[in-house]
């Protein structure tokens, strides 16, 4: 023992230190592991920070709550936001009984779009081309007794001096009486439709499409209206130029865009496939409206069948897109409406196959637009209650959308 406290001593000596001095404690493995835990936490809360970062400086036009939400849908936090959303609807449900706020919009002839309506605009062209010009049957009316000019159909936008675009307002139910839902109808003779990619949904590059409406097409721009859900909520696929985000799902609810410029709604496979006419896919859950019939799965209780963030039964924003038997397009969006109420209303504008789009406020969109000068495009929401920003589609969109254009 006495010859180890010497050695200590001589040891103490050569590292300068005096004899008494206290043993300088070894770093124990424990330490280190709470060290590199420590550099990994760090190392995380940097690139969260630095992937929230981007996301709320993206560019477009999304609210910060979209972009945070929409953060976290992305990295795994959805069930956060699906939470958080059910609790903000349970507590705001929509208002029952009623009735809107200066009655039933009415299309204003010129003049800037006002509560009270929509701006009605045209489009001259030379040539003379196939049209439909006939009204379609004034809708169902859900709620009664009826408002002065609910449920018939207002010209909207006009094309070689023919209604291009209808728009007919009413109620959604018999119970919230005081929103008005939007219904549209459009004529693909003297329309044409596209698909835009947006830089999140589906995301990628290389698409043949710009995510905005470019300025050479603003001139001749008649109507965008919103796409589906997030791919992953989607189930379903989106196909573009040969290029794919998921997977397209046979059975699937789909919007099919053509060469010619003409947009149908299908169930993949069997009214529709790939080939040389088909230039744009995007599915989006299954259809709402098929042969002219509602789907016998409206009243699901499986969440993920028609939106897993809110519920199938959640009265709350929602949209969807339908074609009749003439080829012409019908688009519902509005509040409180379930997804019942939703495909009534659609197949109630004489759609024999509709899908529902995308829901909830910050993505449940159909404007049109008017030209005050070559070039311009100054957009105008068909119901005046519609949240997101109208100039979303003139920049960078981070969801897909759809465009409408006059032809030629």
């Amino acid at each position: 023992m006495a010859g180890q406290s010497t050695m200590r001593r001589r040891a103490l000596r050569r590292a300068g230190m005096p004899p008494g001095a206290p043993r300088r404690r070894r770093w124990w493995p424990r330490r280190r592991w709470l060290q590199g835990l420590l550099v990994l936490a760090l190392g995380g809360a940097l690139l969260v920070g630095s992937s929230l970062a981007q996301a709320l400086m993206a560019p477009g036009t999304d609210s910060a709550a979209a972009r945070l939400a929409e953060w976290a849908r992305f990295h795994g936090l959805g069930w956060v936001v699906s939470d958080l959303e059910q609790a903000q609807y349970a507590l705001s449900p929509p208002a029952v009984g009623g009735t809107p706020t200066g009655g039933i919009p009415q299309v204003q002839p010129d003049g800037p779009a006002t509560a009270a309506g929509p701006q009605r605009t045209a489009i001259p062209r030379p040539e003379a081309v196939r049209r439909l010009s006939a009204a379609p049957a004034p809708l169902t009316l859900q709620a009664q007794p009826p408002l002065p000019g609910e449920g018939r159909w207002q010209t909207l936008v006009q094309v070689h001096g023919d209604p291009a675009i209808r728009a007919a307002f009413l109620r959604p139910d018999s119970v919230h009486t005081s929103y008005v839902t939007g219904v549209a109808w459009l004529d693909q003779h003297l329309l044409r439709f596209s698909l835009h990619p947006g830089t999140q949904v589906p995301g990628g590059t290389g698409w043949p499409v710009a995510p905005t409406v470019p300025r050479s097409a603003r001139s001749a721009l008649i109507a965008t209206f919103n796409s589906g859900f997030t791919m992953q909520d989607a189930r379903g696929g989106y196909w573009q130029g040969g290029q794919q985000v998921g997977t397209l799902r046979r059975g699937a609810a789909a919007m099919v865009f053509y060469r010619d410029g003409h947009l149908d709604v299908v169930k993949w496979g069997r009214d529709a496939r790939l080939g040389p006419d088909v230039v744009a896919v995007r599915q989006n859950l299954d259809l709402l409206v098929d042969g002219g019939r509602l789907s016998p799965d409206l009243d699901s209780t499986t969440t993920s069948t028609w939106g897993k963030t809110l519920g199938n039964r959640a009265y709350v924003w929602r949209s969807a897109v339908g074609v009749r038997a003439d080829g012409s397009v019908v688009v519902v969006v509005g509040a409180s409406l379930s997804v019942r109420s939703l495909a009534t209303l659609v197949r109630d504008a004489g759609a024999v196959r509709a899908m529902e789009l995308d829901i909830n406020t910050s993505w449940t969109n159909f404007m049109t637009y008017t030209h005050p000068s070559p070039g311009t495009a100054v957009p105008h929401m068909l119901t005046s209650d519609e949240r997101p920003r109208p100039d979303r589609y003139l920049y960078p969109s981070s969801r897909d959308f759809v465009s409408v254009v006059a032809r030629p």
